[in-house]
């Protein structure tokens, strides 16, 4: 995979602030966007970010637009989604990957995010970052010390490491391989689309408000593609927000690692909490010592 590197995120330059998921709230936003502006960033927000449809920020159409926009517009540098929800996926076959694969920039977004991670990746080969979003993360009165640290850190520099706050090994190892996952209910939802590499990865995995029995169904949603089975080199957990049994997730991902014989290692910050990692969608890394290394992800 030729991958396609953003420029790194400098002081001075312009970000949208974009909405191709669930509905926003304008206020949370507007908030985020002082922010940003305050730490000595240019803001822009999508004309339709405010724009409703049922759940979602609108129609496809204007969600659509406002993500083309965001990439083709030469005056902005940097992308940050709004929010997650849902909605994500209802766009990916009307996206004009060209746009994305010939306007690199950082694409920054989780949860819902993670359906157009994983297919820019696939589509465009650009690297992008799932974490932090404007309402999500940055609206908030207290923002989270770790978060903003490391969001900045990550989008203007080349090297990074990121560790387990508390490390749970499931099964030990070291590994090699791009940095693909994300949310897992939203990546088992694009099955039946082109959206896995065709190169060895880490696979990065949170979610929240699912039972063990839907997290066992997604990711052998997942196994079941040959591809996704034969390229997986470990599997790093993040945080399962309130599922209801966390010894029945422990032994799912155990038994896993133990058939394809790869680590498999809990603890990571990747999350739907507030204090979350940003992490370069599709570089590639190294498993050392339950550290993940990353370098070489931006131009």
């Amino acid at each position: 995979m030729n991958l396609i590197k953003p420029n790194k995120l400098k002081s001075g330059d312009t970000i949208a602030i974009i909405a191709t998921s669930g509905n926003i709230d304008l206020e949370k936003t507007n908030i985020a966007k002082e922010y940003l502006e305050n730490k000595g960033y240019k803001v822009k927000l999508g004309k339709n970010i405010n724009k409703e449809l049922r759940y979602l920020a609108g129609s496809d159409e204007d969600r659509l637009e406002d993500l083309h926009w965001a990439f083709s517009n030469k005056n902005i540098d940097a992308i940050l989604c709004a929010r997650g929800g849902y909605g994500a996926i209802r766009l990916i076959n009307k996206i004009d990957y060209e746009i994305i694969k010939n306007n690199p920039k950082i694409f920054c977004g989780f949860s819902d995010i993670t359906a157009l991670n994983a297919m820019f990746l696939k589509k465009s080969n650009l690297i992008t970052f799932s974490g932090p979003m404007a309402q999500s993360d940055f609206s908030n009165e207290i923002i989270d010390e770790y978060t903003q640290k490391e969001f900045f850190k990550t989008l203007q520099n080349n090297n990074i490491q990121i560790k387990t706050s508390e490390t749970q090994i499931l099964k030990e190892g070291n590994a090699e391989g791009i940095l693909f996952g994300g949310n897992l209910a939203t990546l088992a939802s694009l099955c039946g689309q082109e959206f896995i590499p065709d190169e060895n990865f880490i696979f990065f995995a949170e979610d929240l408000n699912e039972n063990a029995y839907k997290i066992d169904k997604y990711i052998t949603q997942l196994l079941n593609i040959p591809t996704f089975k034969k390229n997986i080199k470990a599997i790093l957990l993040g945080d399962f927000l309130d599922i209801d049994n966390e010894n029945y997730l422990n032994e799912i991902f155990k038994d896993i690692a133990n058939d394809l014989n790869i680590p498999a290692i809990k603890g990571y910050p990747f999350t739907h909490k507030q204090r979350k990692a940003t992490i370069p969608y599709g570089a590639f890394a190294s498993l050392e010592n339950n550290i993940i290394k990353v370098s070489n992800f931006m131009v």
